[in-house]
């Protein structure tokens, strides 16, 4: 697949139909070699990241950031992300392969954050020796090999080949962390809420709605109690975690009503509104003003 072919597409392509049941329930899956999207003119990635869990090989020495945690990779290292935490990675010789995919990819065969490497206090950055590196390739070359087949099961192998990954991870030790900049708990809890917050911005098309508006919602995904949750923000904010969240979406009200065309129950449904009136007492609240007349300002 040299573009992004849902699951669904291949299936109607392979098969001509698809049951009503399967629609929407299958997911997305890619396969991808690492070189053309690095370097000096590197080709836009074919995929939001928020969207897509992803296993990535870095063959080559370089830099792996998430939240406030740095990791240093010597040779090579398999990486896991999960699309609710922001990473960034650098290095300028780096090679390598990396595979993208939703939850929806594991419909019916667990949910794929109940493993650890896809936590965000778990260990996503695994070093590995030259022996492992044969394996861990291996596994991404099949995958390159299975995905641009006709055969009518590969994703069932394709979901088999992803399992194999994170299973070969969690029986490793984990890579050495290298923290430049130590911080306490509440920072690290403060950083990686801030992190999750932020990228269920910006709304749009093709992210129609904010999934986490409380402050329970953001401490399950975090892995924390939500009484730690609020004494971390409020020990780094000096505000609640409520007011947080409601000031970035606020911010984010603000710039859809002013820039979008969807109507005000459009947007207070996209911002976890269950009802336009709750959205319009909340946007006088804060500024005095009902989004209607904001809008028309």
């Amino acid at each position: 697949m040299s573009q992004l072919e849902t699951i669904e597409q291949f299936y109607e392509r392979k098969h001509k139909w698809m049951p009503d049941n399967l629609r929407g329930q299958i997911g997305h899956f890619n396969v991808f070699k690492l070189e053309p999207f690095i370097g000096e003119s590197p080709k836009p990635l074919p995929y939001i990241q928020r969207d897509y869990f992803k296993v990535s090989l870095f063959i080559g020495e370089s830099k792996v950031e998430y939240a406030d945690r740095e990791f240093k990779i010597e040779k090579q290292a398999l990486v896991f992300t999960n699309p609710f935490i922001p990473y960034s990675c650098v290095g300028p010789k780096r090679t390598g392969f990396f595979c993208i995919f939703n939850q929806n990819f594991f419909h019916q065969f667990g949910d794929l954050k109940q493993y650890s490497i896809f936590q965000p206090n778990g260990n996503h950055v695994f070093e590995l020796t030259k022996e492992q590196l044969k394996t861990v390739k291996a596994i991404f070359e099949r995958m390159l090999e299975e995905v641009s087949s006709d055969y009518q099961h590969k994703y069932d192998l394709l979901r088999t080949l992803v399992l194999e990954l994170v299973h070969f991870a969690m029986k490793m030790q984990p890579a050495s962390e290298q923290d430049n900049h130590p911080k306490n708990a509440s920072q690290r809890i403060s950083t990686m809420f801030m992190d999750l917050l932020e990228r269920q911005f910006p709304v749009d098309e093709n992210h129609p709605q904010v999934q986490l508006r409380s402050a329970s919602d953001f401490a399950e995904h975090l892995n924390v109690h939500v009484n730690h949750l609020n004494r971390a923000i409020k020990e780094i904010t000096q505000k609640t975690t409520s007011q947080v969240i409601a000031e970035r979406i606020l911010q984010e009200s603000k710039v859809l009503l002013k820039h979008s065309e969807w109507n005000v129950s459009e947007i207070a449904d996209s911002l976890g509104f269950t009802e336009p009136t709750h959205f319009n007492n909340f946007f006088k609240k804060h500024t005095r003003l009902s989004p209607m007349k904001f809008k028309n300002v």
